[in-house]
């Protein structure tokens, strides 16, 4: 009898025709979160099995793997003969405490003789006389005793822990998100890894408007979400030049409709550069002024990529409780502004228009800044377990 862990796949089940691609992704993740641990993995499109001397080293990492809806620690034998599973049942129990019970079976192999049914009501009698004081109980029981028979084998398990399902990281391709050092975007960050897309991040660096604590809060935030990708590169977009031309040229309450403007420019172009579909951005209706409808209208129009905002449908509490979760929370709320933060008016437009905005921005050369930004744009790739270096420029 063999220790292990089962991994359940949930939703990625249901893909039918993209079934391999999506389960030989998650394979890949899950290869790449346990990088450097002894382990062995097999799999077919119902299960996938791990074989470690580090299983609990490696039930944590797969916290982290999104794709895997349920999560198990098992035992594998090389038979599916009834009266073995008996006896491997009753050795297990032997080391649990437990008052009620319930036995539920899953047939892989339809052609083993013995229907689930009576596989839980044979297993049920035998536990019933090999351990005193115990009784079934099939609505709510302490302890559940799951039967997995497959066709040359069969798997024994009690505790199923839920993983954090969604789609493999990757499976719908790449994507930019404009990563503050605030709550929204590290969270619209996570969901949109959980709907399978891979992300870049992108950060507006104003020095001396923007402290290097900033940066690092941000640097921080991307260390964090990569424990979901395995890594993340961060572009750094040096904006201090452009900042400085909006407030120089730009009336008061359009400073933070034109400043969001640039940036999706900016972004667009990037994320262009890397291939990407769409951004991401943590964007929440009418959250502040630049996130009314109107408002996003006009910054939106700057661009022709989708833009996915996952958060804009959730109010502040439901965002803080996901991003407590993901612990991105205590980083966010250090005291370090962005330049999203750092120049908002006293009264800026909510109800922007389009006519208006281009006017205004027409007032100075914002192109070739946009050009020299992006040329001298940094990147950092940055992982769960080491500091990150400056290894990439664009």
């Amino acid at each position: 009898m063999k220790k292990l862990i089962i991994i359940k796949y949930g939703e990625l089940s249901t893909k039918k025709k993209n079934i391999k691609f999506f389960i030989t992704t998650l394979k890949e993740n899950i290869e790449s979160s346990l990088k450097g641990l002894d382990y062995n993995i097999k799999y077919d499109f119902g299960r996938m099995f791990i074989y470690s001397n580090e299983l609990e080293t490696v039930l944590e990492k797969l916290k982290y793997v999104f794709g895997i809806h349920e999560i198990m620690l098992g035992y594998e034998l090389d038979t599916n003969d009834i009266d073995s599973i008996k006896e491997n049942v009753l050795n297990l129990l032997k080391n649990k405490t437990f008052k009620t019970f319930k036995v539920i079976t899953k047939r892989q192999n339809k052609k083993y003789p013995i229907k689930s049914m009576e596989i839980s009501n044979i297993l049920g009698g035998t536990i019933l006389k090999g351990i005193k004081d115990i009784k079934v109980d099939v609505k709510n029981p302490e302890l559940k005793v799951y039967i997995e028979i497959r066709n040359e084998t069969s798997y024994i398990y009690f505790d199923a822990h839920s993983g954090i399902k969604g789609y493999p990281v990757g499976v719908q391709g790449k994507a930019l998100l404009m990563l503050s050092g605030g709550i929204d975007s590290p969270v619209a960050g996570y969901l949109a890894m959980k709907r399978g897309i891979r992300i870049e991040a992108v950060y507006f660096d104003s020095p001396p408007y923007t402290s290097r604590e900033a940066l690092e809060k941000v640097k921080t935030l991307s260390k964090i979400l990569s424990r979901y990708s395995g890594y993340i590169k961060l572009h750094v977009v040096p904006f201090t030049e452009i900042q400085n031309q909006i407030r120089g040229n730009i009336p008061a309450e359009y400073l933070v409709t034109i400043m969001r403007r640039m940036m999706y420019r900016i972004t667009e172009r990037l994320m262009k550069s890397i291939n990407g579909k769409v951004i991401v951005n943590g964007e929440s209706i009418g959250q502040v002024a630049s996130q009314t409808l109107t408002s996003m209208v006009v910054i939106n129009d700057v661009v022709s990529t989708p833009v996915i905002r996952p958060v804009a449908c959730l109010d502040k509490l439901e965002i803080i409780d996901i991003a407590k979760k993901i612990d991105t929370y205590e980083t966010s709320i250090l005291p370090y502004e962005d330049c999203c933060t750092i120049f908002v008016p006293t009264h800026p437009v909510i109800n922007p228009s389009i006519e208006k905005a281009t006017l205004y921005e027409n007032r100075f050369d914002y192109e070739n800044l946009i050009k020299d930004a992006i040329k001298n744009t940094k990147i950092i790739k940055l992982s769960p377990n080491d500091k990150g270096e400056f290894d990439e420029l664009i």
